[in-house]
């Protein structure tokens, strides 16, 4: 199967998924809230961004190995967390993981995912981040950090973006509930979509199983809410703080979108900010996380950046660096590749963006991706 030959582009995987799960999975995984405005500024902000290509440069080899946080990544992008990831495709945290540690990129792993931290440990290969949605009670928190610790996950990220649940229009349209409620309009969907509905019949129905220590996931509060947020709290300074007291290995504030809240994440000690609107699930009136970059960056020079937010190829990648990222993160983009083609196509979305970017930098005449920073129109 020649994957560059049926799905040169991510977009190309993004078609197969959509034909290969059910509405109401599709619907969770590419929607956004309100008329999705906030994510369309995503995508307008990269596709305004110009970069002048050189000549007379050669062709200096590429570099595309990136040093984020003490830690050696073979590429400049990583799996970023998405919550219930194996109602996309069953094992999906099980498979991405393996994916990131063959390439040697970060995964991400959520709190609201369908494999636990221990589940996951053998197979992210030292490159798992655990993505925490703040629990209130200190006592739950202090669990899932050691246990975050004992399975080998090496970076914290606080989520603080997530202060209360969104509206996601489209999944309440598509009959979405969590945990799934298996209506007649529901049966319907999986019916159309066998390889799906097999592979789900194999796995079990995903469950919020990280959360099933601390509270009874019957107890789910009705519609696209979950029991995750009977735990979860608004993170505040003092909640970092408390964090920063609590997490010994690098910590990552997401979310971030203003420059006054990335300097005082940074203050409270974290390693790492996270410019992102959540893909535009969040909030529809927030600006294109590519906007808030540039003075982010001018408020923190000297602390990594990480960005997500519509990234769909290399050239989006060089977009973000020469902006002011370090580093890029990807959650809708490897999803849609695993329910594409299996494993073979979460990992085929390295091999699109890493020969892109190959190509593009060969334009550009640099060596390494962050010299884009030098070719801003």
């Amino acid at each position: 199967m020649d994957l560059d030959t049926l799905a040169p582009a991510l977009s190309d995987l993004s078609a197969r998924a959509r034909r290969r799960v059910p509405r109401f999975v599709w619907e969770y995984l590419e929607s956004a809230t309100g008329n999705e405005s906030a994510r369309h500024r995503a995508e307008a902000a990269l596709d305004a961004v110009c970069l002048a290509p050189r000549v007379l440069c050669g062709a200096p080899p590429p570099d595309l190995a990136t040093t984020l946080m003490g830690t050696r990544y073979a590429l400049p992008f990583g799996i970023a967390p998405v919550g219930m990831s194996g109602l996309v495709w069953p094992g999906a945290e099980i498979t991405l993981a393996g994916v990131a540690a063959k390439a040697g990129i970060p995964y991400g792993l959520s709190t609201v995912a369908a494999a636990t931290p221990e589940t996951v440990s053998p197979h992210h290969g030292g490159m798992g981040w655990f993505q925490l949605y703040a629990p209130g009670e200190p006592e739950v928190r202090r669990d899932m950090l050691a246990r975050a610790g004992e399975a080998g996950f090496t970076t914290l990220v606080l989520t603080g973006d997530v202060p209360v649940a969104s509206r996601r229009e489209r999944q309440r349209r598509a009959r979405l509930t969590n945990p799934v409620k298996l209506s007649l309009p529901i049966l319907a969907q999986i019916a159309m979509r066998p390889a799906w509905a097999l592979a789900t019949a194999r796995a079990g129905r995903p469950r919020l199983v990280t959360l099933e220590k601390y509270a009874d996931i019957r107890t789910a509060r009705p519609g696209t809410a979950h029991a995750g947020y009977m735990l979860r709290t608004a993170p505040d300074r003092a909640y970092l703080s408390a964090l920063r007291r609590e997490w010994q290995g690098p910590l990552v504030v997401k979310g971030v979108l203003h420059a006054e809240d990335a300097r005082i994440a940074a203050n409270e000690g974290a390693d790492a900010v996270w410019v992102s609107n959540h893909g535009g699930r969040q909030f529809e009136a927030a600006p294109a996380p590519l906007a808030a970059l540039p003075a982010i960056r001018e408020a923190l020079p000297g602390t990594p950046l990480i960005y997500d937010g519509a990234i769909r190829s290399g050239t989006d990648i060089l977009r973000a660096m020469a902006l002011g990222a370090d580093f890029t993160m990807l959650g809708r983009a490897f999803h849609a590749g695993l329910a594409a083609y299996g494993p073979a196509g979460a990992a085929h979305v390295v091999h699109v963006l890493a020969e892109g970017l190959k190509a593009d930098m060969g334009q550009l005449g640099i060596a390494r991706p962050v010299l884009a920073r030098d070719h801003l129109c």
